[in-house]
């Protein structure tokens, strides 16, 4: 079995090929940019001198560099996506990406699977009650323009995924994770709270996070693709034992680092948000609308979290809750974050 793994170099994508190594999976081809850093990916080749883990350097922004990379493989892990920077580029270097991806995907291996990691973002929970469950049949967004940058690029890759695989019908794995977190991730989810300036703004008040640790991600990401099932499959990735977002400001500030924060209850954000946005619109765009109510609901009004679909598959989390959040507190101790 060859696989192809885009973002391969990434937070997630360094842990997605370590378990594709546990796995025994026979050659795993990464996709890398030019120039881009390797160094996880090489103490990976140190590491496991016998497996063939081997580079495939180009850019999905470019149609051409694509279907040398998809051919003869038997499963696609797309990972790839622009976390920040501007919206065109993010979404040439997302959706456009993918729109590539899948073209050499139809001319080269049709009959591929694909396994695409997508996020909680791609769901509308701003017009859900507080403490909705949200799970696999909890609806996409309505409004992706309303949302930011990520979470609209997110959801248009989604739709370009699922419009291949109704023209083409190769097997599509879709997995949702929430929070992804642990060494050499991001310190503090947005939905945790945000800096602003020498002051941690606490938002999430004491709402559960569907944290997922790295490896713990990988895992699932590797285990429901070796189910191969056809058609369109959909699983939400988190781990069990979530805490809320107090429980873990609190072991950060406790473990990591003293912050000075600032809580703002969810009725008081939404009161600003208001705010944020008329002056937004009353300025013309002189103040970001950085909080609109419509954003402050799909973050921070508060939701709960079932992995049960993900579970009855077999798939277990290899790192506990407790000890996923140890770590990563010791990594971010170690490096002065």
């Amino acid at each position: 079995m060859t696989v192809l793994v885009t973002g391969s170099n990434g937070f997630l994508g360094a842990a997605l090929v370590e378990r594709l190594v546990h796995h025994r999976v026979e050659g795993i081809r990464c996709f890398v940019r030019e120039g881009s850093d390797r160094s996880r990916l090489e103490l990976l080749r140190q590491r496991y001198p016998d497996a063939k883990i081997e580079y495939y350097v180009g850019t999905l922004s470019r149609r051409e560099d694509a279907p040398g990379a998809v051919r003869g493989v038997d499963t696609i892990y797309h990972l790839a996506a622009a976390l920040s920077g501007a919206p065109a580029d993010m979404f040439l270097n997302t959706v456009v990406a993918t729109k590539n991806l899948l073209e050499a995907v139809a001319t080269e291996n049709p009959r591929v699977q694909v396994v695409h990691v997508s996020s909680f973002s791609v769901y509308g929970v701003a017009d859900l009650p507080a403490g909705q469950t949200v799970d696999e049949n909890t609806p996409l967004e309505q409004h992706p323009e309303r949302r930011d940058p990520y979470a609209f690029v997110k959801w248009h890759q989604e739709k370009v995924l699922e419009e291949y695989q109704r023209k083409l019908g190769f097997p599509l794995l879709v997995l949702r994770p929430g929070v992804i977190y642990g060494p050499r991730g991001g310190a503090i989810s947005g939905r945790v709270g945000l800096q602003l300036g020498g002051i941690f703004l606490h938002l999430g008040g004491s709402n559960l996070l569907p944290l997922s640790y790295v490896d713990n991600c990988a895992e699932a990401i590797v285990h429901c693709a070796m189910r191969k099932e056809p058609g369109i499959s959909i699983y939400n990735v988190h781990d069990d034992h979530l805490p809320t977002s107090r429980e873990y400001l609190r072991a950060y500030r406790k473990q990591v680092k003293r912050l000075r924060c600032l809580p703002i209850p969810y009725p008081i954000l939404q009161l600003v948000s208001k705010g944020v946005e008329w002056y937004h619109g009353y300025s013309r765009g002189q103040l970001p609308a950085i909080f609109t109510p419509y954003k402050s609901a799909n973050l921070w009004k508060g939701n709960r979290f079932d992995n049960g679909k993900l579970k009855s598959t077999g798939w277990r989390q290899i790192v506990p809750t407790a000890e996923g959040m140890r770590r990563t507190f010791e990594y971010f101790r170690e490096k002065e974050y």
